[in-house]
């Protein structure tokens, strides 16, 4: 079986790094199971790139499509275009995508176009909000693919009702969550962190990219001046995504209070995720990790894709409410936040069941020589 392994962006890399090394044992232990390793390029700095593959062991992609920078339709014509010719040159037996960014939809459209199955890992996940376009790449995807490795109940729930035939879905776990156990005791104390006398338990962690967000600059200042009162003395570490730098240089945005870094690589970032007081986001990923390690989480958004965060880990949807946000971190702060659970399968075996059941389906047929 050959497969084509797409990814893209940064929470791509993370959720196939487990997928090859699990593809790599079990061919060294005699499976006729091969890939090809294809990086559209759709982030291509080296900190939301490069660092990536550095340290997850990713080894080098056999192509880069370059297909970054543009509108959401350029971006997603390029790569369709340049995909089709990867294809073209080298035709798998299947297609796998991840997640759900411009590089999974734009890949699974063009794979199934050219007749070519693809399955799609972290499927059925929904947030309801179709003005986010990772809603609009979830849609699109899961309504062409050939199988589904999902990561809860209900991500499995969202497919039936879709339709799905349930044979095709696999109820597998997470493989965000076994890169983070990976590589938990790699983790490494980021280069600032002395300069800026951090202590352990003894700070905030925030994270904000979505344009609801950050577009507006006077809803950016409300949410930036709530925090940095609401968490009194505590520092607040704030990597700057480069669409919220953007905003904050053009609009002189005051940002005193916070430690403002460069998007940080993968180990150095779990490091501040596991030593922080609490976590501030409006990322999906993040809340994950965050469930994993047991941190106080609190999402900037009304709706979340993965529902699972909040009714059984550490997260909590604070969306426009302010005073929740106040309420949220005075919780936080008074060391009463909820106890979590980490979700069923997730395990850091997830890459491992995904290997299991494409391994489970090869068969040959001799009519049209595909492996399947």
């Amino acid at each position: 079986m050959q497969i084509t392994i797409v990814a893209g962006a940064r929470p791509n890399f993370m959720k196939v790094a487990p997928i090859i090394k699990e593809i790599q044992r079990v061919q060294d232990n005699g499976n006729d199971i091969y890939y090809r390793l294809v990086h559209t390029g759709q982030h291509y700095d080296q900190k939301m790139s490069g660092d990536f593959f550095d340290q997850l062991g990713i080894p080098d992609p056999d192509v880069n499509l370059a297909c970054g920078g543009g509108s959401h339709a350029q971006q997603t014509a390029a790569i369709m275009l340049k995909f089709e010719n990867e294809l073209a040159a080298y035709r798998p037996d299947m297609v796998l995508v991840v997640g759900d960014v411009t590089s999974t939809m734009a890949c699974a459209i063009t794979a199934k176009k050219m007749g070519i199955d693809t399955v799609h890992v972290e499927a059925g996940i929904r947030s309801g909000d179709v003005n986010m376009p990772e809603e609009i790449n979830r849609m699109v995807t899961d309504a062409i693919c050939d199988r589904y490795f999902t990561t809860s109940h209900f991500a499995n729930h969202n497919l039936l009702d879709q339709k799905i035939d349930e044979s095709k879905i696999h109820f597998v776990g997470n493989t965000m969550v076994d890169t983070l156990l990976q590589n938990i005791d790699r983790i490494k104390k980021p280069e600032f962190w002395d300069t800026h006398e951090l202590e352990e338990g003894n700070y905030f962690l925030l994270t904000l990219h979505r344009p609801a967000n950050v577009d507006d600059p006077e809803k950016l200042v409300k949410i930036l001046n709530t925090i940095s009162r609401a968490t009194r003395k505590f520092p607040i570490i704030f990597p700057v995504h480069p669409r919220t730098k953007n905003i904050l240089e053009s609009f002189e945005i005051n940002t005193d209070k916070f430690i403002l870094i460069e998007p940080q690589a993968y180990l150095e970032f779990i490091y501040l995720i596991k030593n922080a007081k609490g976590i501030i986001t409006d990322s999906g990923g993040i809340t994950e990790e965050a469930t994993v390690l047991n941190i106080p989480c609190l999402t900037m958004r009304n709706t979340t894709e993965r529902p699972e965060t909040v009714f059984q880990g550490t997260n909590e949807l604070v969306g426009d409410d302010f005073d929740k946000l106040k309420k949220y971190l005075e919780i936080i702060l008074a060391g009463n936040w909820k106890n979590g659970n980490v979700p069923e399968k997730w395990d850091g075996k997830t890459s491992e069941r995904i290997v299991e059941v494409l391994l489970a389906n090869m068969a040959y047929t001799p009519s049209n020589g595909k492996i399947y």
